[in-house]
């Protein structure tokens, strides 16, 4: 990795023997590695590194039944526990109002930016917001102890300079899903699992002057598919309490239910994280591309262009409204989620269209009951703040409990109606293509568009195509049939033009020929491959 201002980078010191780093740290960074979190970090793979990799295993194994046929269902040996009369812990004051939150990567400026923007949270995202580059992993922990600490200040080339000011949002922290690992850090040669690495080096160098401040280490979880996952992250969680000496509950816990499986066991998660956990949030990007996933292989649930599905879709509406009634029921938070839209500069016209998008799915969320919801710029927290707060009056909506809501299996996995047209495919293809592109440079969310990408997006426009080709039936809006050859001209078209825009030096050099290699791999591999991370991680790897 490359160091900055000059250092020289090294190892650490007094790791201990099981634990080896596969990259310098700058001199910098190396204070908040010390023997005992490193310490911490070998005990906690030790002890969970085959939990993670059995709970991986399940997924597989569920993964193989849908593609045989079956459907996800509730699950009838955890039916007691969705009857049962209980109720999450009592939610911390600093967490009690999250009307409107903000997120972007743990870059520094945008995170005094994001602190600064009056949203009542920032979650800092190592994930899906994020090039899971070693450099952005280790600068992005450097900048929330400074966040934490007060001291973070950023003064550009331009002269312009960043600082926070007196009044800052609520700090949640979202750490890599359980697929991924930190493959620059191993325990035993074993590498340490992402997740871990992101929640143990933030929670030790941070919680106690979180706690200090009246606030305390809080998590957003990510892409969980079983309350069995949410029990690891418990004991994980707990583990990491004990040994920071930590009152059990401390770190409290936000859960993405962003996967189709998880949205039939919501009760089973909040539940094995209720100790601790204060809210469902809808990550509806990631469960659009995760409906496509599980149901790959049911050519009655094949998904329109991405465009036509909207949150007002059956099976989306019923997910969203479930959601509110099963958080609702155990007093804990449900948040809505991102409009993608982002404000258009220089068009006033094309402007206000997308402010009217963004202020009407806020309506939505806001009058179906949700507690807060998502924006990725400030220039749309006021539209998302006057939404929110025309509907809720105190801190919440809790008291709205969503019983008029009624669903079952089949709302869940509803077939969506619409058409697949030749712009949406080209479209799909451009996003991939243009996101990994800036994703193998190091950037996580990048604008195309006029609309905020990141990797959740990226998924649902390969997935779609891998999806389209895979079926022999599928059919554009025009009566063409979408076959591999259609889609192989038309992304070598797309490559075409980003030779044609970039230049040839341009397109090997700036992550455009990664991006296109990759792409073309994972639309048209036999096998649907899980994430597009996974592959691409390997490439981003090798080159720190």
């Amino acid at each position: 990795m490359t160091s900055t201002s000059n250092e020289q980078p090294g190892q650490p010191t007094d790791a201990p023997s099981e634990v080896a780093f596969q990259a310098d740290l700058p001199r910098h960074a190396q204070a908040l590695f010390p023997g005992a979190l490193l310490g911490l970090l070998a005990t906690l793979t030790a002890r969970y590194r085959d939990s993670v990799d059995a709970r991986l295993a399940d997924r597989q194994a569920q993964l193989a039944k849908w593609r045989a046929g079956e459907l996800p269902d509730f699950d009838p040996d955890t039916q007691a526990i969705r009857d049962g009369q209980w109720q999450v812990a009592p939610i911390p004051a600093p967490l009690r109002d999250r009307r409107v939150e903000i997120t972007g990567p743990v870059e520094r400026k945008m995170i005094i930016n994001a602190l600064n923007s009056g949203a009542r949270v920032f979650m800092a995202d190592f994930e899906d917001s994020s090039s899971p580059t070693w450099t952005n992993m280790v600068e992005g922990q450097v900048n929330l102890k400074d966040a934490v600490d007060g001291t973070i200040e950023l003064t550009t080339e331009a002269g312009k300079h960043y600082r926070l000011n007196d009044e800052v949002a609520t700090l949640i922290v979202r750490p890599r899903g359980w697929h991924l690992d930190e493959a620059h850090v191993t325990v035993g040669g074993r590498a340490v699992p992402a997740g871990i690495f992101d929640a143990a080096v933030y929670v030790y160098n941070n919680a106690h002057a979180l706690i200090e401040r009246g606030a305390g280490p809080y998590l957003y979880l990510p892409k969980l598919e079983s309350w069995r996952e949410a029990e690891l992250w418990a004991s994980v969680l707990s583990d990491i309490e004990t040994a920071l000496g930590l009152d059990p509950g401390t770190i409290k816990v936000t859960v993405l239910i962003e996967t189709l499986p998880a949205v039939f066991q919501m009760h089973e998660i909040l539940h094995a994280l209720k100790n601790r956990i204060v809210g469902l949030n809808c990550g509806r990007w990631d469960y659009i591309f995760s409906y496509i996933k599980c149901l790959q292989s049911h050519p009655d649930r094949i998904l329109p262009d991405r465009a036509q599905v909207t949150m007002g879709v059956p099976f989306l509406k019923a997910y969203s409204e479930l959601l509110i009634q099963t958080c609702h029921q155990r007093g804990a938070f449900a948040m809505g989620g991102m409009a993608a839209q982002i404000p258009i500069k220089g068009d006033d016209e094309a402007n206000a269209q997308a402010i009217e998008k963004v202020r009407l799915d806020k309506e939505r969320e806001a009058h179906a009951g949700h507690d807060g919801t998502w924006v990725a710029h400030p220039g749309l927290m006021a539209v998302a703040y006057e939404v929110f707060n025309e509907k809720i009056k105190n801190d919440n909506q809790l008291s709205v409990l969503r019983e008029d809501v009624n669903v079952s299996q089949e709302d869940l996995l509803a077939p969506c109606e619409g058409t697949i047209t030749e712009a949406g495919v080209r479209g799909n293809l451009a996003v991939a293509l243009g996101y990994m592109a800036a994703w193998f440079r190091g950037q996580g969310c990048v604008p195309i568009n006029h609309l905020m990408e990141d990797a959740a997006t990226a998924e649902i426009a390969r997935a779609q195509v891998w999806q389209w080709i895979h079926h022999s039936d599928t059919r554009l809006d025009d009566g063409r049939v979408l076959d591999a050859a259609l889609a192989r001209q038309w992304l070598g078209e797309e490559i075409d033009q980003i030779k044609a825009t970039h230049g040839e030096a341009a397109f090997e050099s700036q992550g455009h020929a990664q991006a296109a290699a990759l792409i073309e791999h994972v639309v048209f591999s036999d096998e649907f491959i899980e994430f597009l991370t996974l592959p691409g991680y390997g490439q981003l790897a090798d080159n720190d």
